[in-house]
């Protein structure tokens, strides 16, 4: 069996379409259909349904694409193996983000891990913190950087950078003028919240929760599935809400989002690495684990 042709029938499962996994692999539209139809006649059954521009894994596709994936790795790990016989660092590693990690920590980390290894190829997913941890759990993606824990007993999450959330408001919002307000004012003003899955969601209601603020009293008015649309919203004056600092520090720093403590109210997080209990990770895998517990300039202070 074809590996290539497993590499193109699983790039077609997970994008759900003929036109796109073409793009992706770079080959033409009807060279993967003929990948696929060798497929299924190698195995004797259909492996995928057409549903007008859209497809669909059938239950023999959905099998099939199981073994695919741990084929594929492990041909990456056999060729990242010998990549360190000859004493090289070699092969692509696939690697899931949040949001905030993966916009503002990530790159700095990543440009110095190429400066040592150039011949690896870093793959980047950004996503909700529930879809990372659901595609590292299903061995999708090796390691992934979230802002919160999921419940999963087959995943294990390791605390590894700081971060802290902040109340932002528009340019001349009328708390600019005051030194803090009390959590309960929150419930005053139009609220834009993250979509239910972001951790950035969890951790803040959590937060609240703990200082005695029920999140359901918060006038949401719209729910925004990235960092950068609450901050657009935010200064369009749809409404306020709390977000990293690290995603608005440009925007305070040329005055179009004010920052708003909230009395007796501090927002600190973590980021952590979550890894598959159980897997062994591969020669490039290990390598960037290493490098991002090594080279990071935003650690948490354990309590105590």
């Amino acid at each position: 069996m074809d590996i290539r042709r497993l590499e193109v029938f699983c790039r077609v499962v997970e994008l759900g379409s003929f036109t796109k996994a073409a793009e992706a692999v770079l080959l033409s539209q009807p060279t993967i259909s003929e990948h696929i139809k060798t497929l299924e006649e190698m195995v004797g059954e259909r492996l995928v349904d057409r549903l007008g521009r859209d497809t669909a894994p059938t239950p023999a596709g959905k099998i099939l694409y199981r073994y695919a994936k741990k084929i594929i790795q492990i041909k990456e790990e056999a060729m990242q193996a010998m990549a360190v016989y000859r004493g090289e660092l070699a092969g692509t590693v696939h690697l899931g983000a949040s949001t905030i990690p993966g916009t503002y920590i990530l790159p700095r980390l990543i440009g110095s891990f190429k400066q040592r290894h150039p011949a690896v190829q870093i793959s980047v997913h950004i996503g909700a913190t529930k879809d990372v941890a659901e595609a590292v759990a299903e061995g999708r993606q090796e390691l992934g950087l979230v802002g919160s824990q999921w419940k999963d007993r087959r995943l294990s999450f390791e605390r590894i950078f700081a971060d802290e959330l902040v109340l932002a408001v528009p340019k001349g919002h009328p708390w600019t003028s005051e030194k803090c307000i009390p959590v309960d004012r929150l419930s005053e003003e139009p609220f834009i919240a993250r979509h239910r899955g972001s951790g950035t969601r969890m951790v803040t209601y959590e937060i609240l929760e703990n200082a005695g603020f029920d999140p359901g009293r918060l006038r949401v008015v719209a729910e925004m599935s990235t960092t950068e649309a609450v901050r657009q919203s935010i200064k369009a004056g749809i409404g306020i809400s709390i977000l990293s600092r690290q995603a608005v520090a440009e925007d305070v720093a040329h005055g179009s989002l004010s920052l708003v403590p909230i009395e007796g109210v501090t927002f600190h997080r973590a980021f952590y690495l979550v890894k598959r209990r159980g897997r062994e990770l591969s020669p490039v895998g290990e390598a960037l684990d290493q490098h991002l517990k090594t080279h990071n300039h935003h650690p948490f202070p354990e309590p105590g």
